[in-house]
């Protein structure tokens, strides 16, 4: 894996919109195709990177279907996009992924846009790292449990103890009048 290059993996031609492509039309673009994320691009300059969670997050915002059509795309776009160059191991790009807690990074080299790399695209190029993979999507779900509790524990929402549920102990959440831990909670 250290000798492979990100450039070996990539995909070449990875599917962009323009800045001011609205949030609908994205949307569809998104399904058409198939993918998870739009690259924003002006010729070959990356501008941008849309995901399906900023197009989620976007519609909880707006009121209606007319206001999703009139935002556009560099609107929602994160300011600064972390990004792969093409002559990087696989090696460095599965730590930046780990680090960054990201799936895909677009692909540049020398300020424009060649393309995208996806944990999918690794994957299948080398399945024997699914561990390593699945050590990463483990610690993403832990720390994003752990952000959860922090929160509903300042909001007083929950506590440690026994699921009347399960009978597990965990942090609990009053649920149905019960105290309940997060899976059973998730599963009523």
């Amino acid at each position: 894996m250290h000798n492979i290059i990100v450039a070996d993996v990539m995909t070449r031609n990875p599917i962009t919109i323009s800045p001011h492509t609205n949030l609908f039309d994205c949307a569809k673009k998104m399904i058409q195709a198939k993918v998870g994320s739009l690259l924003i691009t002006d010729g070959k300059n990356l501008l941008g990177f849309l995901s399906q969670r900023d197009i989620l997050w976007a519609m909880t915002k707006t009121k209606s279907r007319e206001d999703f059509s009139k935002i556009q795309a560099i609107e929602i776009s994160p300011r600064k996009i972390a990004t792969l160059k093409p002559n990087e191991t696989l090696d460095q790009a599965i730590k930046k992924m780990k680090n960054f807690k990201f799936e895909r990074f677009p692909v540049v080299q020398n300020g424009e846009l060649v393309g995208m790399i996806t944990i999918k695209d690794i994957l299948n190029f080398n399945p024997e790292i699914y561990p390593e993979i699945e050590e990463f999507a483990q610690i993403r779900e832990e720390s994003e449990k752990l952000k959860r509790i922090s929160e509903a524990k300042q909001k007083k929402e929950i506590r440690e103890g026994v699921c009347e549920e399960c009978g597990n102990r965990d942090f609990l959440y009053r649920f149905n009048g019960m105290l309940v831990c997060e899976s059973c909670r998730d599963s009523a």
